[in-house]
């Protein structure tokens, strides 16, 4: 079964009515037939119809054994850190999500959990990074927002081999592009805000376990939380993964297209995207992804935040917003917005230059995004030359 069709038909018509579409169970709390007896059901902090239906579909899309849905990506990220306790350590990838950073840094080394960064690229540096204390090797591959690719099969067999807990943050590959469990991984994560929902009108998180038991520790952690995803925004996550193959291949299409454009470009230093034969570890996204991802970053020749601003400023169709994954193209600068929150120094130490921007190319025309980031480019080429004279 191909991976559309597959899809459509895990999302099953509503038992009780035979709705195609699956119900909202906008209730906070169900009848029961007696004490402690109910029908699957008894409080929607522990469990509801339309959370369950996603959770369902994200575990299978993923090949996992169960899965677990969020009020965000970082209430995600958050409940599989609290897998673990005071004194053990996280080897994390070193360009990071600016918000799992923050939560890493701020949040949970202060509790006790400790974390250390690593070019998670070269497997040889995350073997020689690992120590007693490290009990979760946490990558993203693509990273945000320099898409650095990292082995998860090789990473794998170092974790299993010093009985760590690998998690992939899979928010920009999507499972139609990548399924990191089948590659070795024990968790998966999403901000399914971005891809899986799609459409930019949702703030939703994913968990998938590889494993029963790891999934049982997430379920108590979810429910002892309370940082779940309410019905409505489980409906329209469930809406929107029913085209993610589809929107996988057209935002990877076009987003190939706009790289080979940049690459052209005599104002633009470096064009990150994994699709590209120059872009380190090609051959390994070769053999990890089906699809590159629609997400491109790029700096510039000229090292400076005002161009860069200028430049971001200027575009049409690429609306200036933080965020990805939608149908909608958007643009933004990276050191002052979403990686803000990392010091200068880490934060350029890990390729995330000041002038550097990310393009999260959506389903628009090609021609018409690439027209789009010419005009714009015109306009920072002739801010620079205005500045040089």
């Amino acid at each position: 079964m191909k991976a559309q069709t597959k899809i459509l038909h895990s999302i099953p018509a509503d038992e009780l009515t035979g709705a195609i579409s699956t119900p909202i169970y906008q209730t906070s709390t169900f009848v029961q037939d007696a004490p402690g007896v109910n029908r699957g059901y008894d409080y929607s902090r522990t469990n509801n119809p339309t959370r369950a239906t996603l959770e369902k579909l994200v575990a299978e899309l993923e090949g996992g054994s169960h899965g677990f849905a969020f009020a965000s990506g970082l209430a995600a990220i958050d409940a599989v850190v609290k897998l673990l306790a005071a004194g053990d350590e996280i080897l994390a990838v070193d360009d990071i999500y600016g918000g799992a950073f923050r939560l890493f840094t701020h949040v949970y080394q202060k509790l006790g959990i400790g974390v250390r960064y690593t070019d998670t690229t070269d497997v040889a540096k995350v073997a020689a990074a690992i120590t007693p204390r490290t009990k979760l090797i946490w990558i993203e591959t693509p990273t945000n927002p320099t898409l650095k690719i990292s082995d998860i099969r090789a990473i794998a067999v170092l974790a299993k081999a010093h009985h760590v807990l690998l998690c992939v943050d899979n928010t920009f590959a999507s499972p139609a592009a990548q399924t990191p469990l089948a590659l070795g991984a024990d968790i998966v994560v999403h901000s399914a805000t971005k891809y899986l929902a799609g459409h930019s009108d949702v703030i939703a998180g994913v968990v998938v376990t590889k494993t029963a038991a790891l999934g049982d520790q997430i379920k108590f952690i979810q429910n002892a939380s309370g940082a779940i995803l309410g019905p409505f925004d489980s409906w329209l996550t469930i809406r929107g993964i029913e085209t993610l193959p589809l929107r996988i291949a057209q935002h990877s299409k076009n987003a190939q297209a706009v790289a080979e454009f940049l690459q052209t470009q005599d104002l633009v230093r470096n064009v990150y995207y994994p699709g590209l034969s120059t872009h380190h570890n090609h051959a390994i996204a070769q053999q990890q992804q089906q699809y590159f991802g629609g997400v491109v970053s790029f700096d510039l020749q000229i090292d400076e935040a005002d161009v860069a601003t200028q430049l971001v400023k200027s575009t049409r169709y690429f609306q200036l917003a933080e965020s990805l994954g939608g149908v909608k193209s958007l643009i933004c600068l990276p050191s002052e917005m979403t990686h803000k929150s990392i010091p200068a120094e880490i934060r350029r130490r890990a390729g995330v230059t000041d002038s550097l921007i990310r393009l999260s190319v959506g389903l628009e025309d090609a021609e018409d995004l690439i027209d789009d980031l010419k005009k714009a480019i015109r306009v920072a080429t002739g801010r620079l030359a205005t500045a040089a004279f």
